[in-house]
């Protein structure tokens, strides 16, 4: 098997256990016998390194591919899971919601979740895009996917539930985010020679929900546990890249 061959193999493998992390997370609103607070905790540690990946691994990279152009793509990518957030999402938090007002129409829940599942599509698309690219920088971005895949799986699950969906429905809405993540990985496979736009577009999207969605989040929780985690993000990147990038 080529080196290539391996990489897209271990980005579907990956991508499968980013995929499941979304149905556990989902799994998890209907467990009352285990702290919350460890979800709190990914968050912040998925915030700090993701920015870092962002920051010094896609970004970085996308510019050697691509060249200056590169970072047009990372702005659209931004700008792209804004709009669609800002749009179909705008009331969706990676926290437990409950039935408030902003969560009370019926079709609230759909359009989040077809907000999410694009958000989570790109999830695969920098997963795969990452591998295509390098072994280290595929693993690298999966570890910063999978650090918010349980808090979101949970808390989409969570929204269905407060939208007036059955328990099947607010799991099945945690899995369906979790195809969308793997429809991501395959069609990144499929045309994987347009990784220089693919890797600055999901650069775009990381850098995104680091800062607007996860450090928001992380915001609302004032402890200097969540802030020590938000700094051990980027540091456990350099070390992991110190160790084992080529």
């Amino acid at each position: 098997m080529s080196a290539e061959s391996t990489r897209i193999v271990l980005a579907t493998s990956l991508g499968l256990v980013a995929a499941g992390s979304n149905l556990l997370g989902g799994y998890f609103v209907f467990r009352r016998d285990w702290p919350h607070q460890f979800l709190r905790y990914f968050l912040a540690l998925g915030a700090g390194y993701m920015l870092g990946v962002a920051l010094l691994d896609i970004i970085p990279e996308s510019l050697r591919l691509s060249g200056p152009n590169a970072l047009l793509y990372v702005v659209c990518g931004y700008f792209l899971v804004h709009f669609f957030e800002h749009t179909l999402a705008p009331h969706f938090h990676f926290g437990e919601e409950t039935h408030g007002e902003a969560v009370r129409r019926a079709h609230a829940g759909t359009t989040a979740l077809i907000g999410l599942a694009i958000h989570t599509f790109f999830d695969g698309v920098a997963i795969a895009s990452g591998f295509l690219v390098s072994t280290w920088l595929g693993a690298a971005i999966f570890i910063a996917i999978f650090l918010h895949k349980l808090p979101e799986g949970f808390a989409v699950a969570s929204l269905m539930l407060a939208t007036g969906r059955s328990r099947r429905g607010a799991l099945l809405a945690s899995s369906l985010l979790g195809v969308a993540t793997l429809a991501g990985v395959f069609v990144t496979d499929a045309l994987r020679a347009q990784v220089g736009y693919a890797l600055p577009l999901s650069g775009g999207v990381t850098l995104y929900v680091a800062a607007s969605d996860l450090i928001p989040e992380v915001n609302r929780e004032l402890s200097w546990r969540m802030a020590v985690l938000v700094f051990a993000g980027p540091v456990i990147l350099l070390i992991l890249k110190r160790l084992f990038a080529a």
